[in-house]
């Protein structure tokens, strides 16, 4: 989405963002130089704002081969607002975002169809919510699909009620996602929120139920709940001198621990590392930091 941060209640700053996306780039940033390409499902307009998005892309090198185009659509908006202890709050215009037409028609299901070709693939419940129906089959069809190949899901719920009718809705879909996900990243408030759950341990107790065998549970400045088959240990996050802007925390928590596992890096060490990046972004403003301000993950 395009992404337009206050600096004071008049002026903004516009850059790109959004929950994969930015974990989309920061994983890209991460693979430079080890062998770890990444690209990007979605779909963008005509427009400047998308030729822009396309540069954009380019400049981190993400991928673009997976890029749609539909015409007569724009990217999604968002607004950023923080506060005085950098906690965000989000307001949303993507009612006519082209990334909801991504699995529509022929095309989209070309595309759904050609994510069978990688090792790993990640999505969130974002995603899901931004999808109709038909086009949420779609991707379903092709996790499994891809699954059969040999390839990972990594799923993180991401759980933003205005994207959804209804929390009965949110559940169901976000289950039928899970019992395709191989690795889980939750943000324990989401779960909270949305199944009720107690604290970490139930969050972790309920997703095995649903076959997920590897899960890291978020939550914010605390310890990471990480467990799979041989683990089941907090892992302390990094402090902070000063937080900044909170916005994109997750997603980056989300590319150290892929990053790490995907190069054979243990979950504990997984989530080590998601830790780190996470303290680095939350002390820059926007979702996407500079390259320069990027820590060292080895």
């Amino acid at each position: 989405m395009i992404e337009l941060r206050h600096r004071d209640d008049w002026r903004l700053d516009l850059a790109f963002g959004g929950d994969t996306f930015n974990t989309a780039v920061y994983l890209a940033r991460l693979g430079r130089g080890n062998g770890l390409t990444v690209d990007y499902a979605t779909a963008l307009g005509e427009d400047p704002y998308s030729a822009a998005m396309r540069a954009a892309f380019t400049r981190e090198g993400v991928g673009l081969s997976l890029v749609r185009t539909v015409a007569g659509r724009v990217p999604g908006l968002y607004a950023i607002r923080t506060d005085a202890s950098g906690e965000r709050t989000f307001f949303y215009w993507r009612r006519e975002a082209a990334a909801r037409a991504m699995f529509d028609g022929p095309e989209g299901e070309a595309l759904a169809r050609s994510l069978q070709g990688y090792d790993w693939l990640y999505f969130s419940g974002i995603t899901l919510s931004i999808l109709g129906d038909e086009a949420r089959l779609t991707l379903f069809a092709a996790l499994d699909a891809a699954r059969a190949r040999g390839a990972r899901v990594a799923f993180d719920p991401n759980y933003r009620p205005h994207g959804w009718s209804e929390p009965a809705a949110a559940r169901a879909v976000m289950s039928e996602a899970l019992r395709r996900s191989d690795l889980a990243l939750p943000t324990l408030p989401d779960e909270k929120s949305l199944f009720g759950d107690a604290d970490a341990e139930a969050c972790v107790k309920r997703l095995t139920k649903l076959g997920v065998r590897e899960i890291a549970v978020k939550d914010s400045g605390a310890p990471a709940l990480v467990h799979d088959e041989t683990h089941h240990a907090h892992v302390p996050a990094f402090s902070v001198a000063k937080i900044v802007d909170t916005t994109a925390a997750g997603d980056a928590f989300n590319a150290g621990y892929l990053r790490a596992r995907i190069k054979g890096g243990s979950p504990l060490e997984a989530a080590s590392a998601g830790h780190r990046l996470a303290a680095a972004v939350v002390g820059h403003p926007g979702a996407i930091i500079p390259a320069s301000a990027m820590p060292r993950l080895d």
